[in-house]
């Protein structure tokens, strides 16, 4: 999952169809159906300390993506990890966030020749240094996630609205962040993020029927269970969320982030509380350490 990423600046270099290029130039055209309707999807990947974590984990959640758009990606997964990592290389990254996009290609504004297209990939990297890990004042949303029976929650699409409408609306209302429900009424994720609370040591988070299952969030799992804690995931009510004894957002943009305050109701004690601050400790050290491709060795 992706937020809060720095501003690209206009010398960085991005792969576009082919092709590396200067991102200030112009490289999509106006009748890409990307850009017209929101036709493709993108993978949301972090390099850290050089060393691009979780790739194999990212690549294999762009593909499903692809076959479920009945999209074909223009290169093979061997290409592609190549393509992201002299992306990386041309821009001296040591911290970034990249990302691999594809759409469904050119073609008239029109749904009645979506297969006759010629998909388009582009591969971005920017700046982004790992964020500081402050209590965030979230709300519940009344801006639903889309139904996983219109769209499938596995599918990182290209269309962001309903995250969009939600943060507009938590902003608005002076909090940083909101959590979205989904078409029953029950917890799905963050805009961006998923989303586990700690009830009495044990991490809970919902499951994936209308949320995507991040690759944080499944590491996050991973160290829980590691350091000895139970992960339970299920149905997550409003009131589990109110009376959680620490809660915290996990992605790919924000890693982890603690939440001190929901809908003016103190989490905890408003500071990040110590199961997150353990499973945070040992991710700092995976992701320079574990499953990573050292872009410069």
């Amino acid at each position: 999952m992706d937020s809060q990423l720095s501003s690209p600046g206009e010398d960085l270099v991005i792969y576009a169809n082919g092709q590396y290029m200067p991102s200030h130039e112009p490289v999509i055209s106006i009748w890409d159906h990307g850009f017209l309707y929101g036709d493709g999807f993108f993978e949301g990947i972090r390099l850290f300390d050089g060393r691009i974590f979780k790739l194999a984990a990212h690549l294999d959640r762009f593909y499903q993506s692809a076959q479920f758009l009945c999209i074909d990606v223009p290169v093979d997964r061997d290409e592609l990890q190549a393509i992201i990592v002299e992306v990386v290389r041309r821009n001296h990254l040591r911290d970034a966030h990249i990302r691999p996009i594809v759409t469904r290609g050119v073609g008239e504004p029109a749904l009645g020749h979506i297969f006759d297209l010629t998909p388009s990939l582009f591969v971005l990297a920017n700046p982004h240094p790992s964020p500081a890990r402050l209590p965030l004042r979230c709300m519940i949303s009344t801006v639903r996630r889309k139904a996983p029976a219109s769209v499938d929650a596995r599918v990182k699409s290209l269309n962001y609205l309903d995250s969009i409408l939600a943060r507009i609306q938590a902003l608005a209302a002076g909090y940083d962040d909101a959590i979205m429900l989904d078409d029953r009424g029950l917890v799905a994720e963050g805009t961006g993020a998923n989303l586990f609370l700690v009830d009495r040591g044990v991490l809970v988070t919902p499951t994936t029927e209308a949320s995507l299952a991040g690759v944080t969030r499944q590491t996050v799992i991973e160290i829980a269970q590691e350091q000895g804690f139970a992960v339970v995931q299920r149905p997550v009510t409003p009131g589990d969320v109110y009376l959680a004894d620490e809660l915290f957002f996990t992605g790919t943009g924000q890693d982890i982030a603690p939440i001190g305050e929901v809908d003016r109701r103190r989490i905890g004690n408003g500071r990040m509380g110590a199961v997150t601050a353990r499973v945070a400790d040992r991710y700092d050290q995976l992701k320079v350490t574990g499953d990573v491709l050292d872009v410069y060795a």
